[in-house]
This record gives structure tokens, C-alpha cells and sequence, in this order.
């Protein structure tokens, strides 16, 4: 078998990511479509295939046409014609079927669709030693290991020699399970065995001619969602996204905003006309994060600028809590010496946590008056926000992290264009600590605005 007959040579990110796979059991890639990832690991499957010791292995897409075209056919690069003369379709326990002579003898890949909740029922009753999905945020997932397409795939593999899978995706919405539950917690907690994830754009296949690929970009508009998804591989939400007027522009570089000239003062004009500072307080729940959100005001609320933040995503006690308040006053104090901190605002659900505020406020000699957030409608929360993103009015410097990815990602509720949807995974606590920061002030800002 020739794999890479007919293929024009990867380049170095492909060939590194191929390197990897031979050791690792887990091997995902992500990114721009015509990107080569489906490419890859059926060419990665197809070796792993020759020499693997199990019978029996997996090949799925959201649906069976879908596993059938992609890795099946792979536009002349699949498996039936990586082991083309050596292959044949047939049936296997009323599942399709590709029958492989292999170096190690007959291999069946059972092919079929995972994008149902009764999807897992065609996968029972096998051990799998190798499986290779395309398209896995497509595959249906729950929490119920016994539902899940996805979980009982990879519990079917328990009892196989050499369990590996090789998984490829375009980019979905970044509060997806598939993330949180898998690609993004391995990363943080590397599987033994093996992980090994690739991010690939357009511009990293090498089949793809240069004219080819101007082509294909020309057809995007460079400020639309759908080309940072497509084109670029980034994870962006493109349905129902809230704040959609969110543009990377109103994000401002830490080193453009604490450049300074040849005697120490800052060089940023916005920076320079900052007048008072706020703050915003969203107490977590039992889903839920506490974060404290800093907002400055420039001269005539001409610009509003959140420039610090502090979230904490785990369950912590109160005195912890309002130890790391004060921490985070205290910084916010030393960064911004000579701008007033004029208010904090919390969230008036949690008093006992407020009055714990005020008394470490009194001990610690900081003289900043602390009061209930007002909370009025979220719409009109949401609505102010859009504002200031479409009139360039709000900014957020890069290192409130949470808080960005929190207006990159914040969608409406299903079916519904004035709920946000609060589901424990989108990061609502970010949003409305920063909206309790600035109630008092919207209507004067909408005004000038």
C-alpha cells in the first residue's frame, strides 16, 4: 500500500502531527475546512490498520452516507482506496462494512452514523480497536454513558489489544461539550496513552494551490463569523450569537496599553483619559462562577474600558472569597494609583456575602462605598453592550480573558431572542458582573453616545 500516491507532499505541521499519531491514542484535529484533517487520519488509520492486532473497528460520521463519503471516499484518499484491490464492501451484523486484507490478515471496519440519540445502538455488541470519526462534534453526546454515541464508542474499546482513535472536526461553538468534556480537558489532563491534537487553516494544506486558496477566501467576508471558522479555524459561535457587533478591535493589547514614553508616562490616549474606575460583582452558585469586573470611564463617558478582572470558577468559602476581593481592590488601587474607585456594585442576592465585603473594606482602610447592583432587564442589558460594541464606545483589554470569551460565546436561548441562555457551561457570571459595573451610568452613556 502507497499512501501517499497521488498526494502532494504535507507540509511540516501535517507530517509532525502524522509523527505523533504512531504514539499516542488519542489523535484529534481540528480546524478550516479544506484544511486535510479527514485526509490525515485516514491515512494514519490505514497504517494503524496494517498492523493492529484487533479484528473489528469503527469508522463513523453523523450519518452513515456521511462516514461513507468522507472517510470511505475522501475525495480518492479514503480507505477503499488506500487499500484499493485488497478491499470490499459488504455487511456485518446488518452495519456496512469494509472488509480489509491487512499485513496481519482481514480487518472489518463497520461503518455508521452517530448523530442520533439512538445512535449507539448499531455500535453494541463489538469490541472496536481502532475507531476513526469525522465530523465528532456531530456525534450525538449526553451525559448518560449509556446514550452517549461517543462514550459508549470508546467503552467498546475497553476490551480491544490496541485501542487508538483518530478524530476530526471543523470548529464548533467553544462552550461545546466536545471541548469541555474531551478535547480541552485532555489537553489539560494528557491521557495516558497518548494525546496528540493539531489545529490546521487552509493555509497549512500544501494540495492546495495558492490561486486555489485566493480563490476560495474570496469568497468570505474577512469580518464575518464564517470566515474565522472556515477560513482561519477558529472556535466561534455562528448561531444565535448575542454580542455579533464583538470585533477583535475592541480588544486592546496589555502592551499598547502600558507602553510608555522615554520619562514614564503613558503613551495611550484612552488610558490618559480615564477619570473613575467601578466595580461588579457576581456572586457563583452551585454552576456557577464569582467574578469581580473593573470598568474605567474615560473623560464625559466619552468610553467605558474593562481593565481587570478576576473569575473564579470553584466553590470556595466566604472568607477565602473576600480575602481574594480585596486582593483584587487592592491590585486594581496600585495599577490605576490616582484614578478614583468611585463604587462597587453586587449582586444583591447574596447579602451576608456583601456585609463581609463592607467589614473587610472598613479593616483593610478602603474607603469605597459598596451598594447593591440595580438589575434591570438583561435585555436592555444586552442591548446597551451591543451599542457600545457597534459605536466603538466599549473596549476590554486582552488580559480579561473570561469576560471576552464570555461576549465571544454568549447566545440566546433556543427559539428565543430575549433570554440569554444560563446552561452552566456559557459564562454568564462574567457578563453580569460587568453590566452591574456600568447600570448606573448606561443612560448617561447611551445619551452622549
Amino acid at each position: 500500500m502507497n499512501l501517499l500516491e497521488g498526494f502532494t507532499l504535507p507540509s511540516k505541521k501535517h507530517l509532525d502531527y502524522w509523527k505523533r499519531s504512531t504514539n499516542c491514542k488519542a489523535n484529534v484535529a481540528e480546524g478550516a475546512v479544506r484544511a486535510g484533517k479527514t485526509i490525515d487520519n485516514v491515512i494514519m488509520f490505514s497504517a494503524s490498520l496494517e498492523y493492529t492486532p484487533d479484528r473489528i473497528h469503527l469508522a463513523s460520521g453523523s450519518t452513515l452516507p456521511n462516514a461513507k463519503l468522507n472517510i470511505g471516499e475522501c475525495n480518492g484518499f479514503g480507505l477503499e482506496h488506500q487499500f484499493k484491490g485488497r478491499c470490499r464492501w459488504g455487511k456485518f451484523k446488518d452495519n456496512e462494512a469494509l472488509y480489509i486484507k491487512t499485513k496481519t490478515g482481514e480487518k472489518i471496519v463497520i461503518f455508521v452514523g452517530g448523530g442520533k440519540a439512538d445512535s449507539y445502538k448499531k455500535i453494541l455488541g463489538n469490541s472496536y480497536g481502532l475507531w476513526i470519526a469525522t465530523e465528532i462534534n456531530e456525534h450525538y453526546d449526553s451525559d448518560d454513558s449509556k446514550t452517549s454515541f461517543i462514550k459508549v464508542a470508546m467503552a467498546r474499546q475497553l476490551a480491544s489489544v490496541n485501542p487508538k482513535w483518530f478524530w476530526d472536526l471543523n470548529p464548533s461553538n467553544p462552550m461545546d461539550t466536545i471541548y469541555t468534556d474531551y478535547i480541552d480537558k485532555w489537553a489539560k489532563n494528557p491521557l495516558i496513552g497518548g494525546y496528540n491534537y493539531e489545529h490546521f487553516t487552509i493555509y497549512d494544506n500544501s494540495a492546495i494551490t495558492d490561486e486555489r486558496k485566493a480563490e476560495i477566501i474570496s469568497q468570505y467576508d474577512e469580518t464575518s463569523i464564517w470566515y474565522q471558522r472556515d477560513i482561519l479555524g477558529k472556535r466561534v459561535v455562528a448561531e444565535g450569537l448575542i454580542y455579533q457587533e464583538f470585533k477583535d478591535y475592541h480588544i486592546i493589547k496589555m502592551s499598547e496599553w502600558n507602553k510608555t514614553d522615554s520619562s514614564g508616562n503613558y503613551i495611550n490616549e484612552t488610558r490618559n483619559s480615564l477619570k473613575f474606575i467601578t466595580i461588579g460583582v457576581d456572586f457563583g452558585g452551585n454552576i456557577s462562577a464569582h467574578s469581580f469586573n473593573a470598568t474605567g470611564f474615560t473623560n464625559q463617558f466619552r468610553k467605558i474600558i474593562s481593565i481587570k478582572q478576576k473569575r473564579i470558577p470553584d466553590r470556595i468559602d466566604d472568607k477565602t472569597l473576600t480575602e481574594e476581593f480585596i486582593k483584587f481592590v487592592k491590585e486594581l488601587q496600585e495599577e490605576y494609583k490616582g484614578i478614583n474607585i468611585i463604587d462597587i456594585r453586587c449582586d444583591s442576592a447574596e447579602q451576608t456575602l456583601i456585609a463581609g465585603f463592607e467589614r473587610a473594606l472598613r479593616e483593610n482602610h478602603i474607603g469605597i462605598p459598596i451598594n447593591n447592583a440595580v438589575k434591570g432587564k438583561i435585555l436592555d442589558r444586552i442591548r446597551f453592550y451591543c451599542k457600545m460594541f457597534s459605536t466603538n464606545k466599549y473596549q476590554i483589554l486582552e488580559c480579561c480573558e473570561p469576560l471576552i470569551k464570555a461576549f465571544k460565546t454568549a447566545i440566546w436561548e433556543k427559539d428565543k431572542n430575549d433570554e440569554r441562555l444560563d446552561d452552566g457551561k456559557h459564562d454568564i457570571d462574567s457578563l453580569d458582573a460587568q453590566e452591574y459595573s456600568t447600570e448606573p451610568y448606561m443612560s448617561a452613556l447611551v445619551r452622549i453616545n
